[in-house]
């Protein structure tokens, strides 16, 4: 599908959803709009807070920390769900010895370990880079730990045959073929980064779009709490645009799909 064809779709969504939201929360149609507006804001109200704190001066130094945390997050969770499900993927004792103990953090509630990180590394950066390393990693690294699990017997063999040391293999047949699945891993880590990081901020800190919603949140302020959220959109949106390119960039020999328009 045509680029810009698309973007026109997906702004008219966006409209469309706008203009819902607004329709229901001005109209008398599903109920009171006074009450509806208490709950939901206007989408009007919301937009132009957006614009005031992008426009001023003070947003910017919480985003910066939030963006910190979130990349340190996204780097350290990725690099390690990259290194550990190569490792274990290419030593089946090793992933057949830890596979429980994966499993059973994996399955830790991560809401709960906030606090404890925030004891042991205090209500700095380090706490909630922390929790997102717990939600990047194991999504990381289930992905690559599959992708490289899944190569083609056939095409290790013809490798082989070929004369490829474990080492070529490793550059020329099982990081292509963990490229995809790992890519896929990003972009849905890139999001999980950025709540290790808020909700990290929202339990506890003094700085952050974590702390601001917080903040609003606790005075009741509906349209600050939407207005942070909507710049944690365009935040994670923005990021995710960034992991596409390099996507792109090195995965430039993947085929479209085969039913692309």
């Amino acid at each position: 599908m045509n680029r810009a064809k698309l973007l026109v779709l997906q702004v008219l969504v966006a409209v469309a959803l706008l203009v819902v939201w607004h329709v229901v929360t001005v109209y008398p149609i599903v109920g009171q709009p006074k009450n509806l507006q208490f709950f939901f804001s206007t989408p009007l109200d919301v937009l132009s807070r957006v614009w005031r704190e992008l426009s001023g001066g003070e947003i910017w130094g919480h985003l910066w920390i939030t963006l910190q945390e979130t990349i340190l997050a996204f780097v350290f969770g990725a690099g390690g769900g990259i290194l550990v499900g190569f490792v274990f993927a290419r030593n089946d004792l090793l992933a057949a010895v830890f596979d429980p103990y994966i499993k059973a953090a994996n399955a830790l509630p991560r809401v709960v370990l906030a606090p404890i990180f925030a004891l042991w590394f205090g209500l700095g950066i380090w706490s909630k880079v922390a929790l997102g390393f717990t939600l990047v990693f194991f999504i990381v690294f289930f992905n690559v730990y599959q992708g490289v699990r899944e190569v083609s017997p056939t095409v290790l063999a013809n490798a082989r045959m070929l004369g490829m040391n474990e080492r070529q293999l490793l550059r020329h047949v099982y990081w292509p073929a963990a490229l995809t699945w790992m890519f896929s891993s990003l972009h849905t880590s890139v999001g999980f980064a950025l709540v290790g990081a808020v909700v990290g901020e929202y339990l506890g800190s003094s700085a952050g779009l974590g702390y601001k919603i917080h903040e609003a949140e606790s005075v009741f302020d509906v349209t600050g709490v939407f207005a942070g959220m909507f710049i944690l959109a365009i935040f994670v949106i923005l990021i995710d645009s960034l992991v596409t390119v390099i996507e792109n960039r090195l995965l430039a020999w993947r085929p479209g799909p085969s039913g692309a328009r």
